[in-house]
């Protein structure tokens, strides 16, 4: 395996805490939603970051696929929304994720293969493959 990019984030006082790359752009004060037991601040938290984290790795894997397959794409306007659960079962505390992904243009039997395709490519994929549920759904033009 060859390491292409490494990003450094440091986060210091837990989920109440604050976060900051090494490089300086991601810089964010940390809050606990009311819902888990916080106090609701208007810092950030976890789920966000994953979730922003994996919709845009997503959306590159179906703009990859689409261009080895020579099926053309509106890139801009292609969108992924991923909603993150953070959920408690038997075992504790663990994520589901949920990816909306719109992707307009196609139909549906190539909006389906692109979306499972881009789910075996993408790295974020690969990595929550086996370990959390993820539901992935294809938004049409009504």
């Amino acid at each position: 395996m060859k390491t292409l990019y490494e990003a450094t984030t440091i986060a210091t006082g837990g989920r109440t805490g604050h976060i900051k790359s090494e490089d300086g752009p991601l810089d964010f004060n940390l809050s606990v939603p009311k819902s888990m037991g916080g106090d609701g601040g208007n810092g950030a938290n976890p789920e966000q970051f994953f979730g922003a984290a994996y919709a845009a790795c997503f959306g590159g894997a179906i703009q990859a696929v689409a261009e080895a397959e020579k099926i053309e794409i509106d890139k801009e306007a292609l969108s992924v929304t991923a909603i993150i659960g953070f959920c408690k079962d038997d075992e504790g505390f663990c994520l589901e994720a949920t990816l909306d992904c719109y992707i307009p243009g196609v139909d549906l039997k190539t909006g389906e293969d692109l979306v499972e395709k881009a789910h075996e490519v993408c790295p974020f994929s690969k990595a929550t493959r086996d370990n959390i549920t993820v539901t992935l759904n294809l938004l049409l033009d009504e």
